[in-house]
């Protein structure tokens, strides 16, 4: 970020093609297409730069990801944007869900119910959100999510239901 005289911020960033990662869901898994982004072998989707989400983990059932709070992500009362908050939580919330998915299945988010539980700020430290699988089935699977402050304290909680479909239809 780079800050002029006059107090004016600005902020670039650069993403991959999106449609490199699209193109593996016929021949990985959710969870090894997930690894392979944490390990840095396939690119993070545009929405991690957009927002400037740090470092990801997969597993099983299972997926944190991780947010600094910068000032660009704040609201008009100076704590991080609600939609910020959403944006971690369905991400973690169906990124763990896609973890649970063989190759060439694919989910969407249909819904999402968020509670905000306290602001989060600079002053909050790093960002945890973990996700995680309650219940799969066939179509569809539901799924938690839970952002935690740097000492522990809950941010927000959101719990996800997602529609599951073939992608060789």
């Amino acid at each position: 970020m780079t800050q002029t005289q006059d107090g004016v911020r600005s902020r670039t960033f650069t993403w991959s093609d999106p449609m490199l990662n699209a193109a593996e869901l016929g021949r990985r898994s959710g969870l090894e297409l997930l690894q392979a982004m944490a390990r840095g072998e396939l690119p993070a989707p545009p929405i991690t730069h957009l927002i400037g989400a740090g470092r990801i983990e997969a597993e099983l059932g299972r997926v944190v990801v991780t947010l600094e709070p910068q000032e660009f992500h704040y609201n008009p009362l100076g704590s991080v944007h609600g939609g910020v908050l959403a944006t971690l939580l369905d991400t973690a919330a169906a990124c763990a869900v896609h973890s649970t998915l063989p190759a060439g299945v694919g989910y969407t988010s249909l819904d999402l119910t968020t509670k905000f539980l306290r602001p989060a700020s600079l002053a909050s430290g790093t960002l945890t959100c973990e996700g995680t699988v309650l219940s799969k089935g066939r179509r569809t699977a539901l799924a938690q999510a839970v952002i935690t402050d740097a000492r522990g304290g809950m941010v927000a909680h959101a719990t996800s239901s997602c529609m599951l479909f073939d992608l060789t239809a």
